[in-house]
C-alpha cells in the first residue's frame, strides 16, 4: 500500500505561505515562488545578523573617538593606554560613558593616562 502525502504537503505549503505573508506579488501566493523567497529571506537575515555586529562596533568606535577630541587623544592611542593600564571596559560601555556620562569618561581617560 502506498503512502499519500496530501495532508503533509498541505501543512508544509501552509507553513511556508504563512511565513511569507506580506511579501510582494506572487511571493506570498504561490508555493514555489514563496519557498524561494523564504530561502533568500533566511540568507539575508543571516548576513544581517553579522553586519549588525560590525555596524555597532563601528558606531561605538566613532562615539569613543568623538569623546576623546576634548582630551587631545586618538582612539588607537586611547585603546593602547587602556590595555597598558589594565582597564577592561568594552567598547559599548566606553561609548555609553562618552555620550551619556562625559565626566566619568574623563576620569577613565585620566586613569588610563596616569597609568602609562
Amino acid at each position: 500500500m502506498r503512502v499519500k502525502t496530501g495532508t503533509t504537503r498541505k501543512a508544509r505549503h501552509k507553513k511556508t505561505l504563512k511565513s511569507t505573508k506580506g511579501y510582494r506579488l506572487t511571493k506570498s501566493k504561490l508555493y514555489k515562488v514563496a519557498r524561494e523567497a523564504q530561502l533568500h529571506a533566511g540568507q539575508y537575515a543571516f548576513i544581517g545578523r553579522k553586519l549588525k555586529k560590525r555596524n555597532f562596533r563601528e558606531l561605538w568606535i566613532s562615539r569613543i573617538n568623538a569623546g576623546l577630541i576634548d582630551h587631545n587623544l586618538s582612539y588607537s592611542r586611547f585603546v593602547n593606554l587602556l590595555k597598558k593600564a589594565n582597564i577592561l571596559l568594552n567598547r559599548k560601555t566606553l561609548a555609553n560613558l562618552a555620550t551619556q556620562e562625559p565626566k566619568v569618561f574623563a576620569e577613565v581617560v585620566k586613569k588610563a593616562q596616569s597609568a602609562n
